[in-house]
């Protein structure tokens, strides 16, 4: 029996690796539903289609949803991974420009930027961990891929969330140095 799968943020365009990921593992890991939510409909138009065009040719026979309806994106899901970026490409701008100014790091993962994202970031997760406590499925899994990932999973944690942080740095690394 497979399982419901929420991709809070998926617009972004981390999201197709994500479904790649998804389509390698379905022996493993069989998904019954894939919700992807994002509250810029354009942006989910394009990356959910893509999404949608790589499951339709791997034969994927669960349903796709695309939606900017919270609750029915999380309504049952065993996992809600959450990979978004609270006031978009403007926000970051600022975060990596003016902490620099100040002789401070300007950076969405540490520093001032990295704290500036945090304090955006952190009560919007926090909120979609509590639906997700009341609409997701029995044991759901929270899985965060937000940038700051160390302060935003802690405060999952803080919170009792059964949650995980993911980041790509490791891979990128090990990628880079191979």
């Amino acid at each position: 029996m497979g399982v419901k799968v929420a991709i809070v943020g998926a617009g972004s365009t981390y999201t197709p690796e994500l479904v790649e990921g998804f389509i390698r593992r379905a022996d493993r890991f069989p998904v019954d539903e894939l919700a992807l939510l994002d509250v810029d409909p354009s942006r989910l138009e394009v990356v959910g289609g893509l999404a949608r065009r790589m499951l339709d040719r791997a034969g994927f026979v669960g349903r796709t949803v695309l939606t900017d309806d919270r609750d029915e994106a999380i309504d049952g899901a065993a996992f809600v991974i959450v990979q978004l970026r609270v006031g978009g490409q403007a926000a970051r701008l600022l975060d990596e420009t003016i902490p620099p100014r100040f002789g401070c790091i300007g950076q969405e993962t540490t520093g001032a930027g990295g704290f500036a994202k945090a304090l955006r970031t952190v009560p919007v997760v926090l909120e979609l961990a509590e639906l997700a406590a009341r609409r997701g499925a029995r044991g759901c899994w929270f899985i965060d891929c937000t940038n700051p990932t160390g302060l935003v999973t802690q405060a999952l944690l803080d919170r009792d969330v059964r949650a995980i942080g993911l980041c790509n740095v490791a891979i990128g690394f090990q990628r880079r140095f191979a």
